[in-house]
């Protein structure tokens, strides 16, 4: 994670606490920004590029139903109604119309009548009336409109090719949602040790269900709608250009005149609706994360009777989140009525303007038709236009929130990274310290050979800095002085992977998932065997247990393995830990919840994987620490004493030795 991701101070704008995020503090940004961002969600575009160049393509031939309907209409209504004769002295027809004109020109108005159904109907199975749209509208917060854009397709056209292009809507939708969510999630997974324990997961929830589905709107917003905002816009000046430039230029100039007007207005507002969209995601996460806390902890909440507090803190987000959502529909209110308002005062000078017109028979009746389809479309072009760039503000306050943590720093490997061997030797720490980004100091001097062959134990007051030392082996957390060594390579210098691959570490929390007991332990080793997971089973006397289960390895577990006992989840992260078989292995109290008869055959077990391994045990008991190879004893920090437990207890000075004293023990 960059410093300056974790240093910058909240926006005072976003009072600090009312949205709980811990590592994204200052989501506002600025015009150039949402230019950079928009750059970046285009890229995207190249990995659908058939799809888009099949709904650019449909698309355009949805532009073919303006240049016909208008005139048609025309037709409909001064020959067939009014039963008026062809005069184009006034105002002549499109050129690409006139064949047409001259095909029915000579006919009776019922023949001229037929013709124009059967042109209406065909049209009508080719284009339709109106746009079509495949939308679910079940509620208009920005998660559930997110959600739902995953699945939304739409055209400006309603028949075959309407619903052709529709299918190939969603597909292009669900191609670039998809891919962005899922390098999201991988983004995330990748996340160093540290940003993972400052973050929130609702909030990373929210950012791969909510947020990431915003990207193809994104993409059309800058590329289809004010392409076709501005073709539509042209096709209707050059209809009017051609056919009224001499009789109504007022019209034209009007018509033109609603683009920088509706501009004026519309682009001042952009930063608004901004801070507006990034305000409604945040507190939206914030009760994601309330929820999400108190589920996971609902044990905890029942049996110390917090269900009303936990129920206020949820009410309290929840309405907070609502609250400002309002603010975002009180904007669009006010921006709508904008462009409401606009299309009236052009709608009734369209209208006064033309019936002027008609009464002194310089335009027939059909003229109004024809006049009203093509304003409307350029004023609604302008406002179009002008909305573009407000429109575009909550698309990008959401994928900004993904891009985020698309820059934050990973544990991918850098350039001069290298990959780790099979580990033969062990692990060397060469003066090392640790502190953390608050400047708390875990480890200072540690200096100290672990070989492969010893089960190891570490042992220490609470504090003292037992797991910030194991965590530097596997790479959760970077020495912030001097060198951690695996047969002479340094950690911060091996890829992760390759790392990874030679350190098994078993946590003190245990952390099952809800699926199946041979899920949870082949997760550790996709290529492990029946064999290999009983034996591991049979190992840490999770067998037991796992044998009286009516579907044996392949029972269900609940939430975070919670049908088994602390016990039973301890034995079987451990042995999800000795599936994996790798040269180190790493259990952070793993007898703490075991009994005597269990510890001590784990404790055997452990003695004899030590064999061609590395085994680390961060324990406080004395039954499991006395039958280490090597006892490294840690206080504040540093290594106060090192050797076997009898060695270190036959010195009467010895800091281990006092240590087990006050714990009662000898």
């Amino acid at each position: 994670m960059s410093e300056a991701a974790v240093s910058v101070d909240p926006s005072p704008e976003q009072p600090t606490g009312m949205f709980d995020d811990r590592v994204d503090v200052d989501p506002f940004i600025s015009n150039r920004e949402v230019i950079r961002l928009i750059g970046r969600s285009l890229s995207y575009l190249a990995l659908v590029k058939g799809l888009f160049a099949s709904k650019l393509g449909l698309a355009l031939v949805s532009l073919i139903p303006l240049l016909i309907t208008p005139w048609t209409g025309k037709i409909l209504i001064d020959q067939v109604i009014l039963q008026l004769p062809f005069n184009d002295a006034e105002v002549p027809f499109p050129p690409y119309f006139q064949p047409f004109v001259n095909w029915v020109r000579d006919m009776p108005p019922l023949e001229i009548m037929f013709t124009l159904c059967v042109v209406f109907f065909g049209m009508l199975f080719v284009f339709g009336r109106g746009a079509l749209g495949i939308r679910l509208e079940p509620g208009q917060d920005s998660a559930t409109q997110s959600e739902l854009k995953l699945s939304a397709g739409g055209s400006r056209m309603s028949g075959l090719l309407g619903g052709i292009e529709t299918l190939v809507s969603i597909r292009l939708n669900q191609r670039l949602a998809n891919e962005f969510r899922t390098q999201l999630f991988e983004r995330l997974t990748h996340l160093p040790m540290k940003t993972i324990d400052d973050h929130r997961i609702g909030d990373s929830i929210y950012r791969v269900m909510y947020d990431a589905p915003d990207l193809p709107e994104v993409c059309y917003s800058v590329t289809l709608s004010p392409l076709f905002t501005v073709l539509g816009a042209l096709i209707a000046l050059y209809l009017m250009g051609t056919s009224y430039s001499g009789v109504a230029p007022e019209l034209m100039w009007a018509s033109v005149l609603a683009l920088p007007v509706a501009l004026v207005v519309t682009i001042p507002l952009s930063a608004f609706v901004r801070r507006v969209q990034q305000s409604s995601r945040a507190s939206g996460t914030a009760t994601t994360n309330a929820i999400e806390e108190s589920m996971s902890n609902l044990h905890a909440v029942q049996s110390l009777g917090g269900m009303d507090q936990e129920k206020e803190r949820v009410e309290k987000k929840s309405g907070e989140s609502f609250r400002r959502f309002r603010h975002v529909v009180l904007t669009r209110i006010g921006i709508g009525f904008i462009g409401w308002l606009m299309y009236i005062l052009l709608a009734v000078f369209v209208f006064f303007f033309v019936t002027d017109r008609i009464f002194d028979l310089t335009m027939s009746p059909g003229d109004l038709f024809v006049l009203w389809e093509l304003v409307i479309t350029i004023a609604g072009s302008g406002i179009a236009i002008g909305m573009f760039w407000i429109n575009v503000q909550g698309q990008v306050a959401a994928v900004r929130r993904v891009f985020f943590f698309m820059d934050m720093e990973t544990e991918d490997p850098k350039e001069n990274h290298r990959n780790l061997g099979v580990v033969q030797n062990g692990v060397t720490f060469e003066g090392v310290g640790f502190s953390y980004a608050t400047g708390t100091r875990a480890l200072a001097n540690i200096n100290l050979r672990l070989d492969v062959g010893e089960l190891v134990a570490i042992v220490g007051p609470t504090g003292a800095g037992k797991t910030s030392l194991a965590y530097l082996i596997p790479g959760y957390y970077q020495a912030t002085e001097g060198r951690v060594l695996i047969d002479d390579q340094d950690v911060s210098e091996t890829t992760v992977e390759s790392l990874r691959a030679q350190v098994s570490y078993v946590f003190q929390e245990h952390l099952l998932l809800n699926e199946s007991i041979r899920s949870n332990l082949n997760i550790a080793n996709p290529d492990a065997t029946e064999e290999d997971i009983l034996n591991a089973c049979r190992t840490t006397g999770a067998i037991e247990f796992i044998e009286e289960l009516p579907d044996g390895l392949d029972a269900e577990l609940g939430q975070s393995g919670d049908t088994l006992s602390v016990g039973q989840k301890q034995r079987l992260c451990i042995a999800r830990g000795l599936v994996r078989n790798t040269k180190i292995l790493i259990l952070d109290e793993p007898t703490a919840a075991l009994d005597p008869q269990t510890e001590n055959a784990l404790v055997r077990a452990l003695q004899r994987a030590a064999e061609g391994r590395l085994v680390i045990v961060i324990a406080h008991r004395l039954s499991t620490i006395r039958k280490a190879d090597r006892i490294v004893f840690l206080e504040d920090g540093e290594i106060r004493d090192v050797g076997s437990h009898d060695t270190l207890m036959a010195n009467p000075a010895s800091p281990y030795r006092r240590f087990v004293e006050l714990q009662g023990g000898s």
